[in-house]
């Protein structure tokens, strides 16, 4: 199996995550903004943005998300939501993705014929660069999971680190530690899954 193969195998959702970080923070950065530099987009618009926080931003961010979540979760279930956003926050950092608006706009003023595709294909650009940055840092030795609580805490957030108004929430990248592994991997038969046609 290729060097990139075995990169896609080790990239999984890890949710015990810890500090416990052998890398410096710019090294972290460093690889962060190379994985989305490099990351692939559609005429080659680089819409995606990328927030990373560290210490005690990372701690405020989750947070933001327990007190958004607060008022809309059944008081009966709220220990356990606590409890998830708890292991969020003992994480080393998080990296905010975000989509800039204005450039897909503009696209689609450029080129009508296509209008239609931009923000999609600028969702696909932001998904790539997602699972290449949780991929570097899989390679790495760290370990992460995504999470989505936007449109939620996007008021919040924008408000907080000053994000500026053109930059949409897409997905929050947890990292740190790997406390434990992630479980076996169960994949669908091949069979209804792909075709091969010659």
């Amino acid at each position: 199996m290729s060097q990139f193969l075995d990169a896609l195998k080790n990239r999984r959702s890890i949710y015990a995550l810890g500090r416990n970080v052998n890398l410096s923070q710019e090294e972290i950065s460093t690889t962060i903004k190379e994985a989305v530099k490099l990351s692939p987009t559609d005429f080659n618009a680089q819409t995606t943005r990328a927030v990373i926080l560290f210490d005690g931003a990372h701690e405020k961010l989750w947070k933001i998300v327990e007190a958004a979540l607060k008022p809309v979760t059944p008081a009966e279930a709220f220990s356990n939501t606590q409890e998830k956003l708890a292991g969020f926050k003992n994480a080393y950092g998080t990296v905010l993705f975000f989509k800039e608006k204005d450039t897909v706009k503009n696209l689609q003023e450029q080129f009508e014929l296509y209008a239609n595709n931009f923000p999609i294909w600028a969702e696909q650009s932001n998904g790539i660069a997602q699972a290449n940055t949780w991929t570097a840092l899989a390679a790495e030795g760290l370990g992460a999971n995504l999470q989505h609580y936007n449109p939620l805490i996007d008021a919040e957030v924008t408000s907080t680190w000053n994000i500026p108004a053109n930059w949409e929430l897409r997905g929050q990248l947890v990292f740190g530690s790997k406390e434990a592994e992630a479980g076996e991997k169960e994949f669908m038969n091949d069979e209804d899954r792909f075709k091969v046609i010659k």
